[in-house]
């Protein structure tokens, strides 16, 4: 893999039979299905497949939304989906030659250039795979997508109601801008739905508008900086509301009350400010859908993003699951590993295993200790295996404490030396723990060490192990004690000046 290849963690989907259930059932999706089979008998269509007046009315009757306010609104947007995805396909007459407006003529609104009826995707959406209602439904949403980005139409009106050329400067819309700003809001999304370990949290619109225009290296956002958040919290509110009914997000719109404050006053959102639960969902609260994960995820990899998701690796050997695992949170890694095992065989699984935990280079001890992490999931079967590396001095420490966790008997004691590699090997394999609960663990096991064994440090730089010095000194660097910190650099210096000589 590239080095420069963005990397994102991995996430946990749910199946491709849910997922499609999920895009059928979409409000948006569901109501272009209804009015594509609708279509059966053919329906007068004008430029651009667009529905004609007459034939919206009963499209809206039709969707049982003709007591809705925005019935007109929500049929058009049904139609217009249908159109985009084939589920209607468009025949245009013969006589509509000219009717494109190419003379500069204006067509009347109800002038129809051809005719509707159901397209042969339609039929994918009930007798096609789940990646056959998949592929439609993600069609739509970049459709969906490219509306929620396009200009206020209202605006657009009045300039050439005014006899005006279309000028998107003074209606301050940049497109670019517009499609970067919902992406990156879109991949915060995804970023805090595969941290997060409740995946179902919602998020308070103006944390996630700061969390694309507040720098990272400003402790106190400026009042610009501030209007700018407030101003793209806006315009979220009016995309997510595009985006909800096609199924990408579940979204709780900002209180219409609230808008008309911040019109009157001309206030700004800080995201910093201390808000309780029921402030804080005035301002909208969003969330990605499984099927927005899905989605989000699969953008990303078209773009070239190394997206990972949990049984990506169940075809894999064992050597790629142990490089990928000490990248996963706990919960995935653990989800990952108990799908890999369940394609083997217990026995040739955990030789695969510990044969790609061997090596002396600089991972070598992550490995080893995903490799421990994901022995811990298997059945007693796999004993022959474990047994079969007792006396490997990379593996030898290890297979004792699988054998001794299940009870089983016939352990040789580990010598003194296999003790302190297994103790150096595991210590190396968290050095680069950032997570503070982490680094609070290894500085427990560091203090625990010392403290079990007098004269560690004297035993403890000749270990014939490659990160031998570098577990010295972070030991110096966390030992609490300032006797012991002292003693355990003095031993990483007798540990490079052992190697160096």
């Amino acid at each position: 893999m590239s080095a420069d290849r963005p990397t994102m963690p991995p996430v946990r989907l749910h199946s491709e039979a849910e997922l499609a259930r999920d895009a059928l059932s979409a409000p948006l999706m569901a109501r272009a299905a209804k009015l594509a089979r609708w279509a059966e008998g053919g329906v007068p269509v004008g430029v651009g497949g667009e529905i004609l007046h007459e034939s919206l009315v009963a499209a809206t009757e039709h969707l049982g939304l003709s007591g809705d306010e925005d019935g007109l609104a929500y049929a058009a947007e049904a139609w217009q989906l249908a159109v985009d995805t084939g589920l209607v396909e468009i025949t245009e007459e013969e006589s509509a030659d000219g009717a494109d407006g190419a003379d500069g003529a204006e067509l009347p609104d109800d002038a129809a250039v051809g005719t509707a009826t159901p397209g042969d995707e339609l039929a994918l959406l009930t007798s096609g795979t789940p990646q056959d209602v998949l592929d439609i439904w993600l069609g739509g949403m970049e459709a969906v997508l490219a509306d929620a980005v396009a200009p206020d139409l209202s605006d657009i009106a009045d300039q050439l109601a005014e006899g005006g050329d279309l000028d998107l400067d003074a209606i301050d819309w940049n497109p670019e801008e517009e499609a970067e700003l919902l992406d990156g809001i879109l991949g915060n999304l995804y970023l805090l739905s595969a941290l997060d370990e409740a995946p179902d949290q919602d998020v308070p619109l103006p944390a996630l508008a700061a969390s694309v225009i507040v720098p990272d290296d400003m402790d106190e956002p400026t009042d610009d900086i501030l209007e700018e958040v407030s101003d793209a919290m806006m315009r979220l509110d009016d995309q997510f509301r595009v985006l909800e009914p096609i199924g990408l997000v579940a979204y709780r719109p900002v209180d219409e009350a609230l808008i008309e404050e911040l019109d009157e006053d001309g206030e700004t959102v800080s995201a910093a400010e201390s808000l309780d639960d029921e402030d804080v969902s005035r301002y909208g609260m969003v969330r990605l859908t499984p099927l927005g994960v899905w989605a989000v995820r699969a953008r990303m990899l078209d773009a070239g993003v190394h997206a990972p998701a949990v049984g990506d690796l169940t075809d894999k050997g064992a050597d790629v699951l142990l490089e990928a695992l000490p990248e996963y949170p706990e919960a995935l890694a653990q989800a990952e590993s108990e799908q890999w095992l369940a394609a083997r065989t217990p026995l040739d699984a955990a030789r695969d295993l510990l044969a790609a935990a061997r090596g002396d280079d600089e991972r070598a001890p992550l490995r080893r200790l995903a490799a421990q992490q994901t022995l811990s999931l298997f059945a007693p079967d796999a004993e022959p295996a474990l047994r079969e590396v007792l006396d490997d001095r990379q593996l030898g420490g290890l297979a004792r404490v699988w054998l001794a966790e299940r009870g089983l008997p016939g352990i040789p004691g580990p010598s003194q030396e296999m003790i302190f590699w297994l103790t150096v090997d595991t210590i190396a394999a968290q050095l680069d723990s950032v997570d503070e609960e982490a680094a609070a663990e290894l500085r427990d096991l560091v203090q625990d060490l010392t403290e079990q064994h007098s004269g560690f440090f004297d035993e403890a730089w000749r270990v014939d192990h490659p990160a031998t010095a570098d577990v010295l000194e972070a030991m110096g660097r966390l030992h609490p004690d300032k006797k012991a910190a002292k003693e355990a650099r003095k031993a990483a210096f007798k540990a490079r000046s052992r190697h160096s000589g």
